[in-house]
């Protein structure tokens, strides 16, 4: 049978030549796009698409043949992967693949903000001779902070470290361990805020990294602080930027992604403005990056279609799982104990036990897959995903153990893990009580029933009258609303912990609210993945 791939948004020509060498009919339309592309798609088992084409369920939808869709980069973000997984289409990238490149390219906009590069460059074009204006910095001894120290975060510390930075990182799943060996001190998200003269980001795009800076913190700003982001648009609040550069709290940004690509009129004041350096999202352009991505998703796509490997697929444990409606439900509960622990346990953990009781037990090495993708959810500059989330975990030097019994406890299936080291919390069962009703049953010995969902407040308190009464009145004063309780104990009189939901967000400063009433320990903030 001889298979059809579409290849869209100007991929290098050598991935064409891969293919059809592997005897697969490669079909470049660099253009195709609109009603033209729906009416074409439908002859075709696979297509490769950079940035621009998205993959929408309208296409997904208007593609009756199609087996697998491959994105030449990293990120999958104009990509409908559930639709895609729903209607059985394999969906893969090459996370590997622009590493290098996107790591120059933030090292690149370093210089230029340390050197006034792109402005005096304009300034000697148009006539003028003006070195004293130019005066830029030396980035030696200077502190390069980092958020999320991946493989592109990596890389850029390891090549600012070679021009003297001193470099701090955060990143709440890298282990000090393998930070030393990168040669990076690791700090709390406020620290490297603090201390950072110039700061980079490498993480994805979520409710918690959204406007990581912007006016309401810029008190946590080092003066002078100078920001780039070859990321994820929106890391950095870009309505405030302009207002933080003239008061002088940022002293300069560099830009290569954007909320909005390309970016309208809103924009025109920032990116003209004379302390900002901007690029069209050119982390990926270089010719070797789009080379070895178009080569690396050829090779994918046609091992894919002969059923050879399925490397780089994003969604193939999910597809395969997707029908099976045994599995299904607890690598939803695995994914949301994961997503809830990783926001309780202490910074850079490295280490975690699993435990399998009941009928999971012999599902336990997807399950644990499921649980890491919700473990490293939010600060990962790669999507996590079945398929990754072990490389990514081993990679921050994140050891993971297994233990299954088929033997069932108080609960038939019942998922526990165990954090090792220094911890407020330790120990997380958690079960499923009914259709999609996941439930944690069970932290640090105390009993206790909470659903895996909402916004969570957590904490242990002395167990005496008047305690949920005190954090109640504390809450009703700055208009937090209770919208579920669970409590637990051991003994009467001694130790408990208690967790509720609440309506809205919290402020940091609102949990430490609750976290000084006496008799309170240890308050935790939870905010669920919906």
């Amino acid at each position: 049978m001889a298979y059809k791939v579409l290849l869209l948004d100007g991929i290098e020509s050598v991935c064409k030549t891969i293919l059809n060498e592997r005897g697969i009919e490669a079909v470049e339309a660099p253009k195709l796009a609109g009603d033209e592309l729906l009416a074409a798609i439908k002859d075709y088992d696979g297509i490769v698409v950079r940035s621009a084409t998205k993959v929408n369920e309208t296409l997904l939808k208007a593609a009756p043949n199609l087996k697998v869709v491959g994105r030449a980069g990293v990120g999958v973000d104009n990509i409908d992967i559930p639709t895609a997984t729903k209607m059985g289409v394999l969906v893969m990238n090459t996370p590997d693949g622009n590493t290098i490149s996107t790591a120059e390219h933030a090292c690149g906009l370093i210089l230029s903000l340390a050197r006034s590069i792109p402005n005096a460059v304009n300034s000697l074009k148009n006539g003028a001779w003006d070195r004293k204006k130019y005066t830029g910095s030396e980035l030696s001894d200077k502190t390069l902070g980092i958020v999320g120290l991946g493989k592109i975060g990596s890389g850029v510390a390891t090549r600012m470290i070679a021009f003297g930075m001193n470099v701090i990182a955060y990143d709440p799943f890298t282990t000090h361990e393998k930070a030393q060996e990168l040669g990076v001190q690791l700090a709390d998200l406020d620290e490297v805020l603090a201390k950072s003269d110039f700061l980079t980001v490498h993480t994805p795009l979520t409710e918690k990294t959204r406007g990581m800076v912007s006016i309401a913190n810029a008190s946590k700003l080092k003066k002078g602080v100078r920001l780039v982001n070859c990321a994820r648009g929106g890391i950095f609040e870009e309505n405030d930027l302009v207002e933080l550069l003239d008061s002088g709290i940022v002293g300069g940004v560099a830009l290569d992604v954007y909320s909005q690509e390309p970016p309208d009129e809103s924009f025109a004041a920032l990116l003209k403005h004379p302390k900002v350096v901007c690029t069209p999202h050119l982390g990926a352009s270089t010719e070797e990056a789009q080379e070895k991505v178009a080569e690396q998703i050829a090779a994918q796509i046609a091992d894919t279609l002969e059923l050879k490997s399925f490397k780089g697929t994003l969604n193939g444990k999910a597809i395969a799982l997707s029908t099976n409606k045994e599995v299904q439900p607890y690598l939803q509960l695995a994914e949301k104990l994961g997503d809830f622990v990783a926001q309780v346990v202490p910074d850079n953990t490295d280490q975690l036990e699993v435990e399998y009781y009941g009928k999971c037990a012999q599902h336990a090495e997807v399950l644990t897959d499921s649980m890491l993708k919700g473990y490293l959810r939010n600060y990962s500059d790669e999507a996590v995903n079945l398929i990754n989330a072990r490389y990514l975990a081993d990679f921050r030097g994140l050891k993971v153990k297994e233990v299954t019994s088929k033997e069932s406890k108080t609960y038939s299936d019942l998922i526990r893990i165990k954090i090792q080291g220094k911890s407020n919390f330790k120990d997380f069962a958690a079960t499923q009580f009914g259709d999609g009703d996941y439930r944690i049953v069970e932290i640090d010995g105390f009993g206790i029933e909470l659903s895996l969902e909402g916004i969570v407040v957590l904490y242990k308190n002395i167990d005496k009258p008047g305690m949920l009464a005190a954090v109640s009145s504390a809450m009703a004063n700055r208009d937090i609303n209770i919208a579920a309780l669970s409590l637990g104990r051991n003994t009467k009189g001694s130790e408990a912990i208690t967790a509720f939901r609440v309506d809205r967000k919290l402020t940091k400063d609102e949990l430490q609210v609750i976290d000084d009433v006496e008799g309170v320990d240890f308050a935790h903030y939870i905010e669920m993945a919906v």
